[in-house]
């Protein structure tokens, strides 16, 4: 299975499984009296219309390059992940103000059971955490890590929703209010953890440089090159699940163009074949007695 494929297949795994946890946190928050998994139940929602436009961008992203498109689509991941912060951010702000609504007002005392449910959904989000952000580091998706961040942010709100409703019960009269309390704070870490995942998506979009191992081992993998001397210059930019490269190389001086022109080709096969995910690799050749002048 290719990255494309093994991304995708992720991605369906998290609409299915939050559609079914908005359902469980719904009903189980409006039987139970609890705000906090009612709160959890918005969160919950939004990542399913989150993991479809995630769904969305990976199908654009991996269609061919074309004339309009010459280097491929996958730069719609990263403006995805900006839409998937905003659904995150806008869910945050939601819960903000509703906890705040219900704190001015007189709230029931949660019921007992519902720590069982939240119990259940903390263990299966940490679970879906893991197995989609593994994903997101093996196809290289920035969109596919804001989808695993959607399952830790919504684990953080089930734990303040298990914080609060444990407080409430322990607590007893007068402290009902602990569960609107766990519900904003819960607000305020999905705001922190939106920045997590919107700030390397804009290093993507602003072609900022962040792969210093992807160019410890473009060098290392060059020079396995025959008629590789060294490396110069490496810029690296990604689109997507794909990496561009431009690269320097430094080759005998004396030997012929045409000499030159199929070391740079077996090069560029060379480090496509043996470094995954590379897609457009330019080669420069750099003749050694000008770079040690």
């Amino acid at each position: 299975m290719n990255t494309d494929q093994k991304a995708i297949r992720t991605i369906y795994f998290s609409i299915i499984g939050n559609t079914c946890l908005a359902l469980i946190k719904g009903l189980a928050g409006f039987f139970g009296n609890s705000y906090a998994l009612i709160a959890d139940a918005i969160e919950s929602t939004t990542d399913i219309f989150a993991s479809l436009l995630v769904l969305f961008g990976l199908k654009y992203a991996i269609r061919p390059a074309d004339d309009n498109h010459p280097y491929g689509h996958g730069k719609i991941e990263p403006l995805i992940t900006f839409i998937v912060v905003a659904f995150l951010v806008t869910s945050a702000t939601l819960i903000a103000y509703e906890g705040i609504q219900n704190l001015q007002s007189q709230q029931e005392m949660p019921s007992s059971w519902t720590l069982l449910v939240l119990g259940g959904i903390i263990a299966w989000k940490e679970i879906s955490y893991r197995v989609v952000i593994k994903k997101s580091k093996e196809t290289h998706s920035s969109s596919l890590k804001a989808d695993a961040w959607h399952h830790r942010s919504d684990a953080i709100t089930s734990v303040m929703a298990f914080l609060g409703i444990s407080i409430a019960l322990i607590g007893g009269e007068g402290y009902e209010k602990a569960d609107d309390w766990a519900a904003i704070l819960a607000a305020a870490f999905i705001l922190y953890n939106s920045y997590l995942i919107f700030r390397p998506a804009l290093g993507e979009i602003m072609d900022e440089h962040r792969y210093d191992d992807l160019l410890a081992e473009i060098r290392k993998k060059a020079v396995e090159v025959q008629g590789i001397l060294d490396t110069e210059k490496c810029y690296i930019r990604k689109a997507g699940m794909k990496y561009h490269v431009d690269l320097h190389a430094i080759v005998d001086g004396e030997i012929s163009v045409r000499d030159g022109h199929e070391i740079a080709h077996r090069l560029k096969d060379y480090l496509v074949a043996k470094i995954p995910n590379l897609e457009h690799v330019l080669i420069h050749i750099e003749p050694e007695e000008v770079i040690e002048k």
